[in-house]
């Protein structure tokens, strides 16, 4: 297998989507908890990416495996246009996993047992997502499960291994008593979930336009996905309606004080936004439709860790 085929088998393009609840959850640690830990945020780093490639492995290979049309297994799908051998994308699979759960296994002994927690509850749903007799994605929950798992999981692992002494929140347990108790802050917790929600739904919105295009071909593979229940039309809506409602979280923190005012600042990319969500509307079903959900994605996010950056300057400098 050859490296350029190894990266289009884990889609290395689409990694991004994990990236930027990385970067939220490092900046917003800095700036709202004040706190950071450069050595286990890098540490978390390569186990985050190494995993998210494991689960995109995953679900190409079930994709091939479990695919219905002769047209896609081997003309469309990756595994089976390069020929590859199924035998070593499961090894490469298994290799992944391991090496992902080993660091995992080492950070949480540095930090805390409440990011093993988390990290076994993130890897169960990004391994399910994809495998098993009804993989997750196939349901109506595929949006849901990878806005919540990538948006909020991640952004608020990043977040426990930077504020771990701060009490944001913590598992306490005591083995010699089988004794465990959960301390934490309700209202830092809340701004947390507050700071995740434009990732949440950016995420959310990446798995919906996949299914808004793919309609068609998904009904053809027995994928029934919430695209299949609510209509096209109506996912339509539903795609516009989470990327305005990444705007409301922001507007709604900076009134809260959770954001400062630098965060506003994300609004400049309305217009722009706004314009991507006519044309995916006009696209649809075209194949290149998807990439107006990628669009708007990394250009929300990309303002949104900017402004967080300007927000910590601005901090420091007062």
């Amino acid at each position: 297998m050859s490296l350029k085929v190894f990266l289009e088998i884990v889609e290395i393009k689409t990694k991004i989507a994990s990236v930027f609840p990385f970067l939220v959850g490092a900046l917003f640690s800095a700036t709202f908890y004040h706190s950071f830990h450069f050595g286990y945020t890098l540490l978390f780093f390569i186990a985050m990416l190494i995993f998210d490639m494991t689960t995109t492995a995953i679900n190409n290979y079930m994709d091939f495996e479990k695919a219905h049309s002769q047209t896609y297994k081997f003309n469309e799908n990756v595994i089976g246009r390069e020929n590859v051998s199924p035998k070593l994308v499961r090894q490469m699979i298994v290799g992944m996993i391991l090496t992902a759960a080993l660091l995992g296994f080492i950070l949480a002994y540095q930090t805390g047992w409440l990011l093993l927690v988390l990290g076994l509850v993130c890897c169960f749903i990004g391994v399910f997502y994809t495998y098993g007799p009804v993989p997750l994605s196939r349901m109506p929950l595929g949006e849901i499960f990878s806005g919540v798992t990538m948006g909020l999981g991640i952004t608020a692992m990043v977040v426990y291994i930077n504020t771990m002494s701060s009490n944001v929140m913590y598992l306490n347990v005591d083995f010699a008593s089988g004794k465990f108790s959960f301390d934490g802050n309700f209202w830092l917790i809340a701004a947390l979930v507050l700071a995740a929600i434009p990732l949440i739904c950016t995420i959310a919105n990446i798995m919906l336009a996949n299914n808004l295009r793919d309609l068609e071909t998904d009904i053809k593979n027995h994928r029934y996905t919430l695209v299949y229940y609510i209509g096209r039309e109506h996912g339509i809506h539903l795609f516009s309606y989470l990327m305005y409602a990444s705007y409301v979280a922001i507007l709604v923190g900076v009134l809260l004080q959770v954001f400062s005012w630098p965060l506003l600042l994300v609004f400049l990319t309305l217009p722009k936004i706004r314009q991507n969500l006519i044309a995916h509307k006009k696209e649809l079903p075209a194949p290149h439709s998807f990439v107006y959900s990628l669009k708007n994605m990394v250009l929300f996010n990309s303002a949104y860790v900017i402004c967080l950056g300007l927000s910590l300057i601005w901090q420091l400098l007062r």
